[in-house]
């Protein structure tokens, strides 16, 4: 069974930074385009971040350019989210994804972690 487990999330100040962290299991991740996805109160779920399979071209939403970092590690079924500089409009729920960069292309879900921004 595939499982993708979070971690890292927390609630910090405006400028913190967190580092979010997401193991997967019982699928071939080094197959896949790995991201990051968030969901705010009354939003849709969102593409924050991709990493690819090869050659790790990475992708990032326009509104966390600069700020955020994802990468990978597929020797440990790994990948990350280094956010810098967060902000209040950066609070969500943050959901690691088997594909990216829309919701109708990911194969496997976390159940999320949650990171909350204070002003």
């Amino acid at each position: 069974e595939a499982q993708l487990v979070e971690s890292g999330g927390g609630l910090v100040q405006a400028g913190d930074s967190l580092r979010l962290s997401c193991v997967g299991s019982g699928f071939d991740f080094d197959s896949y385009n790995m991201g990051w996805f968030r969901q705010a109160p009354g939003k849709e779920r969102e593409a924050v971040s991709c990493i690819s399979a090869v050659d790790d071209i990475t992708y990032y939403t326009n509104s966390v350019k600069g700020r955020f970092t994802i990468s990978r590690d597929n020797a440990n079924n790994t990948v990350y989210l280094q956010m810098n500089n967060l902000k209040p409009d950066d609070t969500a729920v943050y959901y690691c994804a088997a594909g990216c960069s829309v919701v109708a292309l990911v194969a496997y879900w976390g159940k999320g972690t949650l990171v909350t921004v204070s002003s």
